[in-house]
């Protein structure tokens, strides 16, 4: 069965950055396309970023674009979300997720992660 775990959150001051980290395991993790969601306190679950399969293709949502940088390395089974320059609205649990569809077809999000807490100070 997929398993996907996040690591790499924690407190940070804004304009800090962080390394997120996703371990897949149970499948071949080139097979599947990777996306990074979050969910702010009090909000509904967001977009963030996500990345093909061999990460040839990339997509951000428009409030992290320039700062954050999804990516993959298939032979560590690991994807990554460097996020820089941090802002306290992007305070929030981050979740990875697998897709074997594509990673712009959101339905097909169907394994995730436990999340990992980000918090960002003004």
């Amino acid at each position: 069965q997929v398993q996907l775990v996040e690591s790499g959150g924690g407190l940070v001051q804004s304009g800090g950055s962080l390394r997120l980290s996703c371990a897949f395991s149970g499948r071949t993790f080139s097979t599947y396309a990777m996306g990074w969601f979050r969910r702010a306190p009090g909000k509904e679950r967001e977009f963030v970023a996500a990345i093909s399969w061999s990460g040839g293709s990339t997509y951000y949502t428009d409030s992290v674009k320039g700062r954050f940088t999804i990516s993959r390395d298939n032979a560590k089974n690991t994807g990554y979300l460097q996020m820089n320059s941090l802002k306290p609205e992007d305070t929030a649990i981050y979740y990875c997720a697998a897709n074997p569809s594509g990673p712009w077809y959101e339905p097909g999000y169907d394994y995730w992660g436990q999340g990992t807490q980000v918090t960002v100070s003004s």
